[in-house]
């Protein structure tokens, strides 16, 4: 019984930590964006969104990495010899690449707060998309284990990665062309002349 009790809570902290994960990389995007708004709604949006971001990662995002790395520790003393098998290597590989991109996440949220992250929001939107690769990843490792068709998997996985940049590029054209056309039906009309204000008054 030990063994289900260990993988139920280990696949709800995986839920709680990736929605975090999720959700604090949109929150990144939209705090570098809010340096595009004037004042004051520019300095309200960045204290709002970091105060999103802080609670975010401390209350959901790193809890949710606590419970899912204790439980998978716990799974492992349920059977001991799994750390023997390739699969496994592997997968612990990409949970380390998962547990280096969360604490990334830490840093850019302290860079964020002091106004000392350079990055765009087009950056955050190609980084947001990182924990869905490794989700991926380690996902088909579990239930394939060593029988994982590394070929397809490699396959689909670039393909994955192609079609992010691609939904990427284009979202961010058609900001640009949304924000040009804004701006254009928002501009005034152009001033009239000296002589056309002076002809305009005179009694007819």
């Amino acid at each position: 019984m030990a063994y289900f009790w260990f993988k139920a809570f280990h696949l709800i902290g995986i839920v709680v930590w990736f929605a975090g994960l999720f959700y604090l990389g949109r929150l990144f995007v939209y705090h570098a964006e809010a340096s595009e708004q004037s004042e004051p709604a520019q300095t309200i949006l960045k204290s709002q969104y970091q105060i999103m971001e802080k609670r975010l990662y401390n209350l959901i995002t790193t809890p949710g990495m606590v419970i899912t790395v204790v439980m998978a520790v716990c799974l492992l003393t349920t059977e001991p010899e799994v750390l023997k098998d390739s699969w496994l290597h592997i997968k612990l590989a990409f949970v380390a690449a998962l547990l280096i991109y969360h604490f990334y996440c830490g840093r850019i949220m302290r860079q964020l707060a002091t106004e000392k992250c350079a990055w765009s929001g087009q950056q955050f939107r190609f980084f947001n998309e990182a924990p869905t690769v490794l989700l991926l990843a380690i996902v088909l490792l579990a239930v394939f284990k060593n029988n994982l068709p590394t070929d397809v998997t490699a396959w689909g996985i670039l393909g994955l990665i192609v079609a992010m940049v691609a939904t990427i590029q284009l979202y961010a054209k058609k900001r640009k062309r949304d924000k040009e056309k804004m701006l254009s039906e928002a501009s005034p009309e152009q001033p009239q002349t000296q002589d056309e204000e002076t002809t305009r008054q005179l009694p007819v």
